[in-house]
C-alpha cells in the first residue's frame, strides 16, 4: 500500500512495486495542486490499484482495509513546500500529521501490524543542520537565519562553514512548518511501530528531480522551473548571492533506493540519508542549464525566501553501505534527461 503514490514519486516507484508484489494498492486525493485534471497519470504502473481517496478522512482507511491487510506501507503523502507551510502551516499538519495518526488507528482497529513501514521524510528536518568553526574546528548549531539578517545580505554565519547532512550526526532541527511535519511524521511512526512490534525504514530525500515532475506546481522544485524559464529565454532570477547548496538526486534513484527499503531491515534507531553526496550551487545549476537553451546568463537579484536553509547536502556514506544503493545520474545527466522531457511536454 502506497500513500501519495499517484505523485512524482509514487509513480516512478510503481512498477518496481508492482514487479515484486502480488497487489499494489494506491491511495491519493488527486490533489488540484499536483494534478491539473484530476484523473489516473499516464506514469503510475497499470497493474497498481488506485484508490481516489483522503489520507486525512478514517472513511478512507475504513473503506481501504475493508478487502486489503498490506505487508509494506510506503508513506508519501505529504504536502510539501518549505515556504509555503509558512502561511498554510495547519494544511501541512492536517496532511503530514493527521494523515499518519489516521492510518495508524486504522490498522489498530483492525488489529493489523504491517511488517514494514517505509517513509519518504525530508531534509528540511536538519533545518540549517551542523556547522564548522573555520578556525577552531568547533561544531556548532546556529539555527535558522532571521528576517533580519537576511534582509542585510548576511547570507552564511560568520567564520562557520556547513557540514553534510548526517542523520548518524546531525541533530534535526527544522526551520519550516513542512520540515517539523515531517519530523512528527518520523516520531510517531516510530513511537507506533516500537509500541506494535514492526520496523520503520525512514529515508530523509534531499532535492529530488527529473522526468514526471508536475510542470505547474511552483513547490516542486526549482530545476524544472529554471528549465522552463531557459526554455522561454528568459534569464533566470537567481536569490541570495548564488551560493545556495543543494543536493539534487535524480528521480530513479529516489524510486530504487525507496524499492530497497522496502526489503531491507534499517536500524530503527536513525534516519538514511538520500542524495547524491555532492554540492550543487543554485547559480551553477541555473548556468548549467541556461547553457544547454542559449538562454541569458542567470542574474543574482539578492532576494531571499524565509525558511529557506543556506546550505543542504547530504552524507550518503551509511546508506550506500546498508542499503546497498548508490546514485546513478550525475546532475549533468539529469538535467539533459528532465530538459528533454520538458522539451517532449511543451514542444
Amino acid at each position: 500500500m502506497v500513500t501519495g503514490g499517484a505523485g512524482f514519486i509514487g509513480c516512478a516507484l510503481s512498477t518496481k512495486l508492482a514487479n515484486r508484489f502480488d497487489r499494489v494498492i494506491v491511495i491519493d486525493s488527486l490533489h488540484p495542486q499536483i494534478h491539473a485534471e484530476r484523473k489516473r497519470p499516464a506514469e503510475l504502473d497499470p497493474r497498481v490499484e488506485l484508490m481516489v481517496a483522503d489520507v486525512t478522512e478514517a472513511s478512507t482507511w475504513a473503506q481501504s482495509l475493508e478487502t486489503a491487510r498490506p505487508e509494506i506501507v510506503v508513506h508519501l503523502a505529504a504536502e510539501t513546500g518549505t515556504g509555503q507551510s509558512l502561511t498554510e502551516a495547519s494544511r501541512h499538519a492536517i496532511v503530514n500529521v493527521l494523515g499518519t495518526t489516521r492510518m495508524l488507528d486504522a490498522f489498530a482497529a483492525v488489529s493489523h501490524v504491517p511488517e514494514r513501514f517505509v517513509l519518504a521524510s525530508s531534509r528540511a528536518v536538519y533545518g540549517e543542520g551542523a556547522w564548522r568553526s573555520k578556525t577552531a574546528g568547533a561544531v556548532t548549531y546556529p539555527g535558522q537565519r532571521s528576517k533580519q539578517q537576511l534582509e542585510r545580505a548576511e547570507w552564511d554565519f560568520p567564520g562557520l562553514e556547513p557540514l553534510p547532512m548526517d542523520a548518524e550526526k546531525t541533530i534535526p532541527n527544522p526551520t519550516s512548518i513542512y520540515g517539523a511535519t515531517k519530523l512528527t511524521q518520523e516520531q510517531i511512526l516510530r513511537a507506533w511501530a516500537l509500541s506494535f512490534g514492526t520496523i520503520v525504514n525512514v529515508l530523509r530525500l534531499q532535492n529530488v528531480y527529473g522526468p514526471g515532475q508536475s510542470l505547474t506546481n511552483s513547490y516542486t522544485g526549482i530545476v524544472s522551473l529554471f528549465i522552463r524559464m531557459a526554455k522561454e529565454g528568459k534569464s533566470i532570477p537567481i536569490y541570495e548571492d548564488g551560493d545556495i547548496g543543494r543536493d539534487f538526486v535524480f528521480i530513479d534513484d529516489v524510486a530504487s533506493a525507496l524499492d530497497k527499503a522496502t526489503a531491507t531491515d534499517l536500524s530503527q534507531s536513525l534516519a538514511y540519508d538520500v542524495g547524491t553526496g555532492s554540492k550543487t550551487t543554485v547559480l551553477d545549476l541555473a548556468r548549467i542549464i541556461a547553457k544547454r537553451y542559449g538562454a541569458p546568463e542567470p542574474r543574482v537579484n539578492g532576494m531571499f525566501r524565509n525558511g529557506d536553509v543556506r546550505c543542504a547536502v547530504a552524507n550518503i556514506d551509511r546508506t550506500v553501505r546498508e542499503l546497498e544503493w548508490r546514485p546513478l545520474k550525475s546532475v549533468d545527466e539529469g538535467i539533459g534527461q528532465l530538459s528533454e522531457w520538458i522539451d517532449s511536454q511543451l514542444g
